[in-house]
Parts: C-alpha cells; sequence; structure tokens
C-alpha cells in the first residue's frame, strides 16, 4: 500500500474520482474549481512549444542528414495518411450500423444556431491558402506565443534544424545550448507533473458540475458508439500494427498507463506529451525518432479525431432526418483527412474542424451542431485517448522502420518487471521476465 500511494498515478485516480463525485454532489462548488484544470493545462502548454522546438532540433541534429529526416518524415506521413483512412473508415461504418442518430426527429428550426455561430465562423475563415500562410509565424519568437501553434513551431524548429545540419561543427555550441535547455525544461515538466492529480480533478469536477449524468441520457447512444469505435480502433487497428510489429497493444496501454490517467482526467494529449517521449526512448526507440515522430503526430496522427469528425457529422445528418448518399459520405471522409491536420493548435479543434466538415454537404446546416455540444467535452476525452496511443504506436513503427528500434529493450520493458537488488553496499536493477524462472 505504501509503495501504492507513492506512485502519481494512484493521486491522479484520486482525483479523477474525488472531481466526479463533488460534481455530483454540489454542481455549484465543482463548476467553481474551473480554473484549477484550466490552470493545469495553461501551465503545461507553456512547456510545450519550447519543449517541441528542442526535441525536433536535437532530432534533426541527432539523424545527421537531412536525408535522413526526409525519410523519417516521409515514413511518419505516409503512415499517418493510412492509419487515419482506417479510422475515419471505421467511424463512418459504426455510425452508419448503429444509427445512433435515427429517431431524434429533430426540426432544423428549433435548433440554437447562435450557440455553435462561432465555431462556424472560425471554420469559414480557415480556408486552404490561410491554413498554409499561417504556418508561418510573424516572427520567429511569435511561435512560442499565445498566437503561435504546433505548427508553426515545427516550421521553425525544422529550418533550425536544417541550417544546424549545414553549418557543422561550427554551430556545436549552439547544439549543447539547446540540448542544455532541453533537460531544464524536461526538468520543469517534471515538476508541473505533480500537480497533474489537481488538475485532473478540477476538470472532472467542472464536467460532471456542469453538464451533469442525467442531462446526457438521451445522447448517451452517440457517446457510446464512439467509445467503442475508439476502442475497436485501438485493439483492431492499433492492435493489428503492434502485433506486426512485435509488442502486444494492451501491455503497451499498461506501461503508459500513467500518461493516459493524466490525458483522461485533463481530456488534454498535450498534458502528457513529455512523458510519453520518455518512455518510448525507454522502450528502445531512438532519440532523434522520438523527436520527430511525436511533435508532428500531434498535429498529422489524430486518430480519434478523425473518428469523431465522421460519426458527429452523420449524427447530426440521422437527428436531422437528412439522408447522405454514398458519394456524399465519402465525401465528408476524403475532407475530414484534410480538415483534421491543422487542428491541435485552435482553441475548440475539435468543433471547429467539424464546422469545417460539414460546409461540404449544404444539405447539413451548421447549427445541427448544437446538438452535440454539450456532450462534445466529454466526447473530447476520448478523442485525446486515441490520439495519444495512437502516435506511441506511430513511434515504434517508424522506428522500426528506420531499423531504429531496439527490440530487445521493447520486450524487456513490456513483459519484464523491475527489481533492486543491494550489492556490496551498491543500488542494482535487475530485469526479471514474467513468466520465467528466476
Amino acid at each position: 500500500m505504501k509503495r501504492l500511494v507513492r506512485e502519481l498515478y494512484f493521486w491522479v485516480l484520486v482525483g479523477i474520482f474525488a472531481g466526479g463525485f463533488l460534481g455530483y454532489a454540489d454542481p455549484q462548488l465543482a463548476v467553481s474549481l474551473k480554473p484549477l484544470g484550466d490552470g493545469f493545462i495553461a501551465l503545461v502548454k507553456m512547456l510545450i512549444s519550447p519543449i517541441i522546438f528542442c526535441t525536433v532540433v536535437l532530432g534533426i541534429a541527432g539523424a545527421g542528414d537531412m536525408k535522413k529526416v526526409g525519410r523519417v518524415g516521409g515514413k511518419a506521413l505516409l503512415y499517418f495518411e493510412v492509419v487515419s483512412t482506417f479510422a475515419l473508415a471505421l467511424g463512418l461504418l459504426v455510425v452508419n450500423m448503429v444509427q445512433p442518430g435515427a429517431g431524434f426527429n429533430v426540426d432544423p428550426a428549433t435548433l440554437d444556431a447562435k450557440a455553435v455561430a462561432d465555431y462556424a465562423n472560425k471554420a469559414t475563415a480557415q480556408t486552404t491558402v490561410g491554413f498554409l500562410l499561417h504556418l508561418i509565424p510573424t516572427t520567429i519568437f511569435d511561435a512560442f506565443t499565445g498566437s503561435g501553434d504546433i505548427l508553426q513551431v515545427l516550421f521553425v524548429a525544422i529550418l533550425f534544424g536544417y541550417a544546424m545540419t549545414r553549418l557543422g561543427k561550427s554551430a556545436e555550441v549552439v547544439h549543447r545550448f539547446i540540448e542544455a535547455c532541453s533537460h531544464i525544461f524536461f526538468s520543469m515538466m517534471g515538476a508541473l507533473m505533480l500537480l497533474a492529480p489537481v488538475g485532473a480533478g478540477g476538470a472532472m469536477a467542472f464536467t460532471i458540475g456542469r453538464y451533469g449524468v442525467a442531462a446526457l441520457k438521451p445522447l448517451m447512444t452517440l457517446m457510446a458508439s464512439f467509445y467503442i469505435t475508439c476502442a475497436l480502433f485501438i485493439i483492431l487497428v492499433l492492435g493489428t500494427v503492434a502485433a506486426l510489429i512485435g509488442f502486444n497493444i494492451f501491455r503497451f496501454i499498461f506501461y503508459i498507463g500513467d500518461e493516459l490517467l493524466t490525458v483522461l482526467g485533463t481530456a488534454s494529449s498535450e498534458t502528457a506529451l513529455v512523458p510519453l517521449m520518455q518512455k518510448l526512448e525507454r522502450l528502445g526507440c531512438s532519440k532523434s525518432v522520438v523527436g520527430l515522430v511525436v511533435p508532428s503526430g500531434y498535429s498529422f496522427n489524430l486518430d480519434g479525431t478523425n473518428i469523431y469528425l465522421t460519426m458527429a457529422a452523420l449524427f447530426v445528418a440521422q437527428a436531422l432526418n437528412i439522408h447522405l448518399t454514398l458519394m456524399q459520405q465519402l465525401t465528408l471522409l476524403l475532407v475530414a483527412m484534410l480538415t483534421s491536420k491543422g487542428a491541435s493548435g485552435v482553441t475548440g479543434a475539435g468543433f471547429i474542424t467539424l464546422a469545417a466538415t460539414l460546409a461540404v454537404i449544404p444539405s447539413i446546416p451548421v447549427a445541427g451542431l448544437a446538438l452535440i455540444l454539450g456532450i462534445d467535452r466529454f466526447m473530447s476525452t476520448a478523442r485525446s485517448l486515441t490520439n495519444f496511443i495512437g502516435n506511441g504506436v506511430a513511434s515504434i513503427v517508424v522506428a522500426r522502420w528506420e531499423k531504429e528500434l531496439d527490440r530487445e529493450q521493447l520486450a524487456r520493458e513490456l513483459t519484464g518487471r523491475r527489481e533492486t537488488l543491494e550489492i556490496n553496499g551498491e543500488t542494482v536493477k535487475v530485469s526479471v521476465n514474467v513468466g520465467e524462472d528466476s
């Protein structure tokens, strides 16, 4: 019991359950705790930009040449697109089979268009040209301010890393400086993670207190379908990928359990980005591959968001009794593959992206998003968890593809347990494989 109490995941669980109970028992007080969750996420996001910058720059420098960077990036993007297509198709298949919106018979005239007007306006303003130009920050430092986002940081980091590679030995001083800064930022993040139980508890208390449990009943079918679809995607798609690479998806999920609990409480996968990268390196993935794949995956490998886009769009159509042809559904799928790519750096990203996706089918009023506005916060949790697990698997796949994965270390970490023995006054770590005689 004493060992359990010392573990962070135990206190994160305590925070989540305490927050949920408070949200049910005293909704008014629970809603007032919203700043706890918001504050924790803000603290983490404060460090995300510099950490991603340092990680990507060091990843490019560690790769040694831009040909390897391009090769790793190309393989990662190819993997992202293939897996994202499976996610979109699975969401389309399940929502057509379950028909969660059938029988709602909502009158479009009764929809509250004002509730989603802000999201719709942002979606309309997000054109392809505007998206591409947004990748370029006004200044280099602007990418690291509140107005910047992950894609801008990636853009600056790739240019910086490329320039460092070109300069060679003359840039070694800068390389050592960035490496030292990286250690400092990682240490800062480690300290902030001690606040995870408070942040997760505050976020969960607000969610339950604000939306309640009874209010969710009419939309439970959609939520249940979405959660089940995410689970099927993780087990069937990611599980198959993991088996082909040579590891068990359930052991991997258990291995990153602490980080998943943090994501569960905060509904934000960014809160556990740094611990995920550290664990992937511990699993045997090379630092350069992890440094390139994980940050880019946060913008381009959003499996949970892809499932959400197809299911939510078709749910709105079903609730309004709007029949979509197969061609219209395939159009939604193709558009969702594009609109999901820049979602990570935008506030209310899921809703804005969904509004942009619906815009290609004029027969579905954007005001229909008001039907799921109240439960979006609950669905964002499943989105974040699926995105998070997907990015972890992607890094292992690309590392294996690049032959930069220590498969023995991967097996040892996932299937073994670490014991400590004291020999001649020194503490020695010993790995003992589960199921073997020792």
